[in-house]
């Protein structure tokens, strides 16, 4: 899979984007753009691109990393941010025989790819098992087992298909391990992705989940209230929550059932900046309401007891409502 000398110059030429035929294709940092640059003086031949960041790119990439050092092939494997996976045809820039390619590289390379596609199950769970690719031995027994399970759990979530045990537990627990999903800025990723085990990241997101409601209630201590729509959908209890968006369904949730204790409808709401934007989630403990409608007329979306949109800042000033809180609810504090 050795790069034609054109593709080289293209791929270091870029400081910050590549466009391919309907595709946009980034490298995210200045290390990677140097390790490209220094490519060509190294000579090496063969290169692997891994989607990121993301787990299942990381873990192709380890995959990509085991099998070239047990052949003690060199290997230029890059972290790339993508939108869409690669076709064939960018497959086939790196080396034109395919067989060569499909039997040493696409197993490896395809990943990532498959994990886009949500009708690829039984290929992906193929691929993402195979530890032994011309009779080479990736992992060892002990590693394979524990590995097997983490690959389940990523696997699931990329397909959406959150039917294991400790999912959402795990999810969270594994989120902080995304900043080291770089191997250019992280030259240890292959060892740690090969040391961490899903048990830890279940017990690290249960830990987490427990101290959420406890955390939310302290932040509820600047309560206000808005009307929704400038009052077309009524009014709620709200809170700015920058900083502590994390919160922000547990502050929503709780402030759904502060608003209905004090008469207005049972909407909470919770602003925050996101992007240099004001982002505002509406959360609903009542089946019979609707959060959806609001922010769908606001360019959002989301499900009835859970939305959220962008406003602006003029707009939302038009919500802040001058009436003092209810007078039920003032006795609360």
């Amino acid at each position: 899979m050795a790069p034609s000398a054109a593709f080289t110059r293209r791929l270091a030429a870029s400081s910050s984007a590549f466009r391919f035929p309907l595709l946009v294709r980034q490298l995210r940092s200045d290390a990677t753009l140097e390790a490209i640059r220094k490519a060509p003086q190294n000579k090496i031949p063969n290169l692997v691109l891994y989607n990121y960041p993301s787990f299942s790119g990381a873990f192709g990439a380890l995959f990509a990393h085991l099998y070239h050092s047990r052949l003690n092939l060199p290997c230029f494997i890059l972290p790339f941010s993508s939108v869409a996976p690669f076709s064939w045809k960018w497959h086939l820039v790196f080396n034109p025989d395919v067989k060569t390619v499909f039997k040493q590289y696409a197993l490896l390379f395809l990943v990532d790819i498959l994990a886009f596609h949500q009708n690829v199950v039984s290929e992906m769970q193929v691929v993402l098992h195979t530890w032994q690719i011309d009779n080479i031995s990736l992992l060892n027994h002990d590693d394979q087992e524990r590995m097997e399970m983490i690959l389940k759990y990523v696997e699931a979530g990329d397909l959406r298909q959150w039917n294991l045990p400790n999912i959402k537990a795990f999810y969270i627990g594994l989120r902080e391990f995304r900043s080291k999903l770089n191997c250019i800025t992280n030259p240890l990723m292959y060892q740690q992705l090969t040391e961490i085990c899903s048990e830890g990241f279940i017990i690290k997101g249960n830990t987490y989940l427990s101290n959420r409601p406890t955390e939310a209630s302290k932040l509820l201590n600047k309560v206000f209230r808005i009307k929704l729509g400038r009052g077309f959908y009524g009014e709620c209890l709200a809170i700015r929550a920058d900083g502590n968006s994390d919160f922000s369904d547990e502050m929503g949730k709780e402030l759904s059932q502060m608003s209905a204790a004090a008469g207005l409808r049972p909407i909470g709401a919770v602003l925050y900046m996101q992007r240099n934007n004001l982002k505002m989630s509406l959360r609903t403990i009542d089946s019979g309401t609707d959060t959806s409608e609001i922010a769908m007329a606001y360019g959002g979306g989301g499900f009835p007891s859970s939305s959220s949109f962008i406003i602006r800042m003029d707009e939302y000033n038009q919500w802040r409502s001058a009436l003092p809180l209810p007078i039920r609810y003032c006795h609360q504090l």
